[in-house]
């Protein structure tokens, strides 16, 4: 069971990124709410539009953040450590005067409509997450850390149709449409908003809710059962290809219905 005194720091952590919520929107949408970003600009002065791709999208909103999130750290006491290579978890890393850790990762996803998003990953369930003392692709072990969590933006993308190819001049620029508008930000620990299978493709990522009010709220399957659930069915979950690997016909479970069985668990 987690002690209250480190629910106590995980939860004034959670409380002053809220705050600052506010901040990040103005450092990344104009007052009619679409993105300040609008295109990639050269020497000589040609500005040419932006892919709708997520990953070209969530880089430059992690550049776009950066000086808020350094503002945070600062207001707040904060010491920042940034990972290592891009494949290290997490992205950032928040340490306060007692020398408790908090992990941060940046994520983004687009609305497929109203009330749904297009989804996350929030992390391997494999390597550090399993050896909590492991420091292979983690900033610090994953055991050192007072809390996980998600500092995500939910976007629209835009309407309107884009031509990728034509090119623009400094005279057009409040002319030219933004890729992506409409943005909203929310901070959640991990747990709070992952849910009982593995993030698209054959990844071992843990997958998250895709419902808006969901993410915002942090109203996953795990929100109710608690951390010490999450990390116990994520540190024994196997897929097929896992199961396979240690001659096991099945695996034990794959969803959370089958956890609570496997376990004798009534909640």
């Amino acid at each position: 069971m987690m002690n209250p005194e480190r629910r106590e720091f995980k939860e004034r952590f959670r409380k002053q990124l809220l705050r600052h919520v506010r901040l990040f929107s103005a450092a990344v949408s104009t007052g009619k709410g679409d993105w300040v970003v609008k295109g990639f600009i050269d020497i000589a002065k040609n500005i040419y539009t932006i892919s709708v791709d997520t990953k070209v999208i969530s880089k430059i909103m992690e550049l776009l953040l950066f000086p808020k999130i350094c503002q945070f750290a600062k207001d707040n006491g904060y010491k920042m450590v940034f990972c290592k290579e891009q494949n290290f978890y997490p992205d950032i890393t928040f340490i306060d005067s007692k020398d408790n850790k908090f992990a941060v990762d940046l994520k983004s996803s687009y609305r497929k409509n109203g009330k749904e998003v297009n989804g996350m990953t929030l992390g391997a369930f494999t390597g550090y997450f399993r050896d909590r003392k492991s420091k292979k692709n983690i900033t610090f072990p994953y055991g050192e850390y007072a809390g996980h969590f998600v500092l995500g933006v939910i976007y629209s993308r835009t309407d309107k149709s884009l031509d990728e190819r034509k090119v623009y001049s400094l005279d057009d620029l409040q002319n030219i449409t933004s890729v992506i508008k409409d943005f909203t930000f929310f901070a959640q620990e991990k747990y709070r908003i992952a849910i009982d299978r593995p993030g698209s493709g054959n990844t071992k990522n843990i997958g998250s809710v895709t419902k808006i009010d969901e993410l915002i709220h942090g109203k996953g399957p795990f929100s109710k059962l608690g951390e010490d659930v999450f990390d116990d069915y994520w540190m024994y979950y196997l897929t097929k290809d896992m199961a396979r690997g240690i001659d096991l016909k099945n695996a034990p479970y794959k969803n959370l219905t089958e956890y609570k069985k496997y376990k004798k668990l009534k909640r």
